[in-house]
C-alpha cells in the first residue's frame, strides 16, 4: 500500500503575520489592532486636568471614603468639594449634589451616583481597572442599582457610624 499524501485544508489568510527582522521574529499585528492598542495606551495616561468631585462633609461615611481616596488618588488629579463647607462651589443645588455622588470631568461632563464613582476610580491607579470595566453598560447599571440600595440604607448607616466614631469635625 503507498502512502498518500494527506489533503490539508489551507488556512484562511490571517491578518497575523510573522516578520523577521535582524535575526529574530516578530509577530506583526494587523493595522486595527494598533489602532485599538493606541487607544488603550491613551487613555491608560489618565486625564491631563482634574476631575471634580463634590461629597457630603457632614456624612461620616463620606469623609472617611474621601480620605481614602485623597490618599489613593495621584497629586492634583482630583479636586475634592466639601457641598457643606462650600455650597456656592456647587453647579447645582447644594440640595441635589447632597443626594447622590457627583463628579465633573475636563471636559465639563457631570456624572452622578455610580458614574461618578466610576469617573474617579478611572482617576485612582489601584482603582482604574474597576472604572474601565464601568464603561460596560451592563455593568454600570448594576453598579448603579447597587448605589441606589445603599442611598436608601445611608441614612441608618450615618447614625451607626456617627454612634461608633462621633461626629464630624
Amino acid at each position: 500500500m503507498s502512502r498518500q499524501s494527506r489533503y490539508v485544508h489551507p488556512r484562511p489568510a490571517s491578518p497575523w503575520r510573522i516578520q523577521a527582522l535582524s535575526g529574530a521574529c516578530a509577530i506583526v499585528a494587523p493595522a486595527y489592532f494598533k489602532t485599538m492598542l493606541a487607544k488603550v495606551q491613551n487613555e491608560s495616561s489618565g486625564p491631563r486636568t482634574p476631575l471634580t468631585v463634590w461629597y457630603d462633609g457632614a456624612c461620616p461615611l463620606c469623609v472617611r471614603e474621601i480620605a481614602l481616596m485623597r490618599r489613593l488618588a495621584p497629586g492634583g488629579q482630583v479636586i475634592f468639594i466639601n457641598v457643606v463647607e462650600e455650597p456656592a462651589a456647587c453647579p447645582l443645588s447644594p440640595v441635589a449634589m447632597l443626594a447622590r455622588f457627583h463628579a465633573r470631568d475636563s471636559d465639563g461632563r457631570m456624572y452622578s451616583g455610580a458614574a461618578a464613582f466610576a469617573a474617579l476610580w478611572r482617576v485612582i491607579p489601584v482603582l482604574r481597572p474597576l472604572g474601565l470595566a464601568a464603561r460596560n453598560p451592563a455593568i454600570l447599571a448594576l453598579l448603579e442599582r447597587a448605589y441606589a440600595v445603599f442611598l436608601r440604607i445611608r441614612p441608618g448607616l450615618q447614625r451607626r457610624a456617627r454612634a461608633l466614631f462621633g461626629s464630624v469635625q
